[in-house]
């Protein structure tokens, strides 16, 4: 489940000073009253995120990771009866080459493991430290299903999901993944055509995934997880690498939000096309694989 790239993490190698191959630079996209300069140079993403002032930051896109999976559902509920803290995600998308409007249209897809460290489709790769042995419910349909979805952006670009807060894997700290898509439509239940104009993920502060760690189901799974300031995606710039800005509690849930700026005539699906932060294969254990030797915990 190993998403490191030669085993250093890339908010390290920035940290250190270095311009590493392959990190999509930082820079300000005008869409206010000012235009500030390029925070790095080399910047390669398609997405951004709005600040507080108004301007469009240009934010770099990052690996899809090795659990994707094509022909995901448009709806708004992706949890397939899965259990944990509710979790409520609000994402709007902004086209950033102009006046930041609303990119309506816009099909925003997420997904992201359980509160075990399972992602739907890969339920016998291994999250580290001592989970069960497969998370609830994997039979049936929603094996492939559970945390994964469309929404499609209404006129003011705001799509709106209903999951559970996610759970933790080794070596990542807890994320959600995150793609644009713009010119396709939905077919049969899910999206089709069109382009990736973002692949993301979205993160929280350390401080949220401390309390929910501690309740059930998630406190069955018994190890450490990776901090934010430890992890090798998660680059350091708030809001403009994802972090979400986060508000409720344990008892009635999380809603966590962020601005989406895109360029509709850019395209980046994350999967070798110059995102960041590893790609990484898809484990064994995966869809038509064979399920690795060991149980959770065991070396993989």
């Amino acid at each position: 489940m190993d998403e490191y790239e030669n085993g250093v993490s890339r908010r390290k190698v920035l940290a250190a000073g270095g311009a590493a191959a392959g990190v999509a630079g930082l820079a300000l996209a005008g869409c206010g009253s000012s235009d500030t300069g390029a925070a790095s140079a080399g910047a390669s993403a398609s997405a951004s995120a709005t600040s507080g002032s108004g301007q469009c930051v240009l934010m770099s896109s990052v690996t899809e990771g090795p659990y994707y999976l094509d022909d995901a559902l448009v709806r708004k509920d992706i949890t397939d009866g899965k259990d944990g803290v509710p979790l409520t995600v609000r994402l709007t998308v902004q086209d950033t080459t102009g006046s930041c409007a609303a990119v309506a249209g816009a099909a925003v897809e997420i997904w992201h493991c359980d509160a075990w460290g399972y992602y739907s489709g890969y339920t016998t790769a291994n999250p580290g430290g001592q989970a069960p042995a497969e998370s609830e419910d994997t039979s049936g349909a929603n094996d492939k299903t559970y945390l994964r979805g469309y929404q499609i952006a209404g006129d003011d670009g705001v799509v709106e999901f209903t999951t559970i807060y996610p759970g933790w894997y080794t070596p990542r700290v807890t994320h959600i993944h995150v793609k644009v898509h713009t010119g396709g439509k939905k077919d049969d239940g899910t999206y089709e055509g069109g382009k990736v104009n973002y692949t993301g993920q979205l993160f929280f502060e350390d401080s949220y995934g401390e309390a929910v760690y501690k309740l059930s189901p998630y406190a069955q799974h018994v190890g450490t997880p990776t901090a934010l300031d430890d992890d090798m995606v998660y680059g350091g710039g708030g809001a403009a690498d994802g972090l979400m800005t986060v508000t409720g509690d344990t008892a009635k849930g999380y809603l966590g939000t962020l601005t989406l700026g895109i360029d509709p005539d850019a395209e980046n699906t994350g999967a070798g096309d110059g995102g960041g932060g590893g790609g990484g294969t898809p484990p064994s254990g995966g869809p038509g694989d064979t399920p690795p030797s060991g149980g959770p915990g065991s070396a993989s």
